[in-house]
């Protein structure tokens, strides 16, 4: 009965099974779970291994997995292959950094504090707008709690969100939406973009968010004063854009343009591809909407010595104050994942940023100028896009998708697996990474095929 694998003695288990009345495991397992639902005989396993044989094993199955040190991604949608400079590694294995993920106490936690402060500061000045919070789980999960938040700021039951924005962000609003009781109501889209009459037509006093994407999922530079100017014309309505953090060294900020909550992933901004996370969300809003921001907020403050030091400043979880006032029941934050972001920012600083954006848009006009000299390929949208375009194809996305990878490419992601109108449609990313020589040879993949 796990005697190979658990620490207790045969002397042990006895003593203990004896303090609660029983002769053996079996009967205790008898007395909660039904034997006809428990697994009867010996479980099928291979010899026990070694150290040094175990570790050989598990080499050899990580060594089946392929990673981008293998293969060139062209992957995007949320979580795309940007350099990360080496530094961003070093400093966050710092030692300093070894201290309990939660600064309840802050005369200890000055450290984990300072590094959230800064992280919160410099999403401020990234999105133009008044506060930020220490960060959320992740780009959905922070997506779907700004419409909480706005839900809960204007008492409207209604979010408006375009189906531009990432398929799986509008699933996670779905989920919170049906706990609660919103209404969610899906603009569609025109040639790629927010129809934009509609959502004019669609809002109104009952609308608690409208929410858009920046660039949208398609890559494609939305009208955000267009939809400012719809969203401010309505007395309460909250006007949500989820971003890509890189796209703002390029891009208006959303605080010019009347955006109240800013969202988005924070996986660009220092944080590896690891299969999907951990990453982070950042969450930023105007100071009106401070009181109702899910999460934790670091503060700076002065000691009885007047010296500098940091607080936990407002925090809105059930378990800090009064339940009925509670804003969300996020409870932590993904504070390793932050710090490698504001080490990213301190190092790149705005120039920085905004030389990586440059080289995505630059690269990514590279290689759209290349697809569309192909046959059988061709852009499936027009206008300005960032980092990311949407390809159509003749063939099947099956087969262009086995063929590329046969060259060590991984061409992007097949949208039909969001939308049904999209088949044979796949979605292109072109990072600062990616060299003239690995766009070459996509474009010389694809003419093979």
């Amino acid at each position: 009965m796990g005697k190979h694998y658990l620490p207790q003695t045969d002397q042990t288990r006895k003593r203990m099974l004896e303090e609660i009345g029983l002769q053996s495991v079996e009967e205790l397992f008898n007395c909660c779970i039904p034997p006809g639902v428990r697994f009867q005989g010996s479980l099928d396993l291979p010899p026990a291994l070694s150290e040094m044989e175990a570790r050989k094993h598990l080499e050899g199955l990580a060594g089946e997995n392929q990673s981008t040190a293998e293969l060139v991604s062209f992957l995007g949608g949320g979580v795309a292959d940007h350099y990360i400079p080496s530094a961003v590694d070093h400093i966050i294995s710092r030692s300093e950094f070894y201290t309990a993920y939660t600064p309840y106490q802050p005369e200890v936690s000055q450290g984990t504090l300072q590094n959230i402060f800064e992280f919160q500061s410099m999403i401020c000045l990234l999105t133009g707008l008044d506060v930020a919070n220490a960060s959320m789980y992740d780009g959905g999960s922070a997506l779907a709690e700004s419409a909480w938040m706005a839900h809960g700021s204007t008492r409207q039951n209604k979010i408006m969100i375009s189906r531009t924005v990432h398929p799986e962000y509008r699933q996670v609003v779905q989920t919170y939406a049906d706990a609660i009781g919103l209404e969610i109501v899906e603009i569609p889209f025109k040639d790629g973009l927010t129809d934009y009459d509609l959502l004019e037509k669609s809002a109104d006093k009952k609308t608690a968010a409208v929410i858009i994407q920046q660039p949208n999922f398609f890559g494609l530079i939305e009208n955000t004063e267009k939809v400012g100017q719809i969203t401010g014309n309505l007395t309460k309505t909250l006007f949500v854009a989820a971003l890509d953090p890189i796209s703002l060294g390029l891009l208006k900020p959303p605080g010019e343009y009347g955006c109240d909550i800013a969202v988005g992933e924070g996986q660009p901004l220092g944080n590896p591809l690891s299969f999907g996370g951990p990453h982070l969300g950042f969450f930023a809003a105007r100071d009106k909407l401070l009181r109702k921001m899910p999460g934790r907020i670091i503060g700076i403050t002065e000691d009885v010595e007047g010296q500098r030091g940091f607080v936990m400043t407002m925090q809105t979880r059930e378990q800090h104050i009064r339940r009925h006032r509670a804003t969300s029941n996020i409870c932590s934050n993904q504070a390793l994942n932050a710090l490698a972001a504001a080490v990213y920012m301190s190092l790149m600083g705005r120039e920085g940023i905004t030389e990586v954006a440059e080289q995505c848009l630059q690269k990514t006009s590279y290689l759209q100028k290349g697809i569309k000299e192909i046959s059988g390929f061709d852009l499936a949208f027009e206008g300005p896009v960032f980092k990311e375009f949407v390809v159509k194809t003749k063939k099947s996305w099956d087969s262009v998708e086995k063929k590329m990878m046969e060259q060590g490419i991984l061409p992007g992601i097949d949208l039909k697996r969001f939308y049904n109108e999209l088949e044979n449609h796949f979605l292109v990313c072109v990072t600062e990474k990616r060299t003239k020589e690995e766009m070459d040879k996509f474009l010389n993949a694809l003419e093979g095929i």
